[in-house]
């Protein structure tokens, strides 16, 4: 079911994109998530749409010398994973943006394990992904395997941590709320359920073939309702261990945002984007800023404060 579902195809101008980004170099294989994938899935993402948002990779590698970059980047990548860069381009004449991650291979291996403390990563590739790029038919293997391993730890937390019984749709409702508090994230509560609109007979195969794999004692009920069969000594361990995760995920996520400010290529340019997207207020990004984000952000502040963003009310993203 996963090898179909990352081998389903996508619209041409993300595969154009990907290809260009790639070039000369010889990742792996470029994962493709997010919630475009989910517009692609329901036929939705036409060009307007791509241009309009912000298209996410995981560049995956086999060394760190594997993808373009400075030795910083590549010791901050080895140390704290993911590193993450904005990339942008015309393609076929529709301004596509991605903001990219990297990792190798054996920290994908490492980050999708249900020992590892980090939550962030199995997370997301519990959830609806597109391998657009990938070097040969080992490489595609070992990327599978990987998001293989997330759904099952994935969906074995599911079980720990949920409830004694619920649908499917329950469950992963319940883990994914509690993996966005584990983080330092701004989405409201009402993510994880928008998180499985449109994708519910997905995610409710993929919990019960995981648990079936995993050996759970799972029973459906008349009322399609399910019950994990995890017993109540195992659920209080896994709530113990989880408190453990709760309590690194946002200490994890503030390093990470530290690191970006001196390791996030194409920073200046996405975060100009963002602002004239949300605000209307053109930034004139000059190459010196480019190269130092972090020195000219009091000046652009400055800037932001005296066109009357702040004061601005309507619509919060704002």
């Amino acid at each position: 079911m996963l090898a179909t579902e990352l081998t389903s195809p996508v619209p041409l101008l993300i595969s154009h994109f990907v290809e260009r980004m790639v070039g000369l170099s010889r990742p792996l294989g470029v994962l493709f998530y997010g919630s475009l994938v989910r517009k692609v899935a329901q036929g939705e993402a036409d060009p307007s749409v791509l241009a309009e948002g912000v298209l996410d990779f995981y560049v995956i590698v086999e060394h760190q010398s594997d993808w373009p970059r400075g030795r910083l980047a590549r010791v901050a990548n080895a140390l704290l994973p993911p590193n993450v860069e904005y990339h942008e381009m015309d393609v076929d004449g529709v301004p596509l943006r991605a903001k990219v991650a990297i990792l190798s291979l054996k920290q994908f291996r490492r980050l999708t394990r249900p020992e590892c403390r980090d939550t962030t990563v199995w997370a997301r590739f519990a959830q609806p992904v597109r391998l657009v790029w990938v070097r040969d038919a080992q490489a595609a293997d070992a990327v599978l395997r990987c998001v293989i391993r997330a759904v099952g730890t994935a969906a074995l937390w599911a079980a720990e941590l949920g409830p004694d019984q619920a649908t499917p749709e329950g469950y992963w409702q319940a883990l994914f709320h509690r993996t966005y508090a584990a983080e330092l994230r701004v989405e409201t509560t009402a993510r994880s359920r928008h998180l499985l609109a449109g994708e519910e007979a997905r995610f409710s195969r993929l919990l019960t073939a995981s648990w079936v794999a995993a050996g759970l004692d799972a029973q459906l009920r008349p009322d399609g309702q399910v019950t994990s069969g995890v017993p109540e000594t195992e659920r209080a361990q896994a709530e113990r261990r989880w408190a453990v995760r709760a309590r690194l995920g946002r200490p994890l996520n503030i390093a990470r945002l530290v690191k970006a400010a001196f390791t996030f290529e194409g920073a200046a340019r996405y975060i100009v984007w963002k602002i004239q997207r949300h605000s209307g207020v053109h930034v004139p990004l000059t190459p010196f800023a480019e190269r130092h984000p972090v020195v000219c952000a009091p000046a652009v502040l400055w800037r932001l404060v005296r066109a009357g963003v702040f004061r601005r009310t309507g619509n919060p993203s704002s």
